[in-house]
């Protein structure tokens, strides 16, 4: 069996209000080969534009790969860090409260599509010293500003 392609994702969600219109954009690293994808929904939220940049990047790999998925957003890097999405699913995907998941439709297909890769999930600071990171800021800004022009 081959090794797997090691694959180096950043991810990045913004809002203009929350609710209200979104952003999300991810750069794929492998090798000197780099990919920059981002899109807008005109009513959403920063947390699930975060969650969409992830699912988003992982369905743009076109085999299982080895991936170390850079993310600011807490919540989506905990959520498989800390055990979280393992709670809630064996809990029907209710929280502690017994309250349904939020963004449950995004968790289970995140779920099944990092399934079929090695995800290391990372948490970087926002907004920071982190150049690829600042570029997804950049890119899922910049996809808001083009759905409110109408572009």
């Amino acid at each position: 069996m081959k090794p797997l392609k090691e694959v180096t994702i950043y991810t990045d969600g913004a809002c203009s209000g929350n609710p209200g219109p979104g952003g999300w954009a991810a750069i794929l690293l492998y090798g000197s080969h780099r990919k920059e994808l981002s899109g807008a929904v005109p009513d959403t939220t920063n947390q699930r534009m975060e969650l969409t940049a992830a699912l988003e990047a992982l369905r743009a790999l076109k085999e299982p790969c080895r991936v170390k998925l850079y993310s600011d957003s807490a919540y989506l890097v905990n959520a498989f860090r800390e055990g979280w999405i393992k709670r809630w699913q064996e809990n029907g995907w209710r929280t502690a409260k017994k309250e349904p998941v939020e963004n449950q439709d995004l968790w289970q297909e995140l779920v099944r599509v990092a399934s079929q890769h090695q995800v290391e999930w990372v948490k970087v600071t926002g907004h920071s010293d982190d150049e690829e990171n600042n570029r997804c800021d950049a890119l899922a800004r910049a996809a808001i500003s083009r759905l409110l022009k109408g572009e």
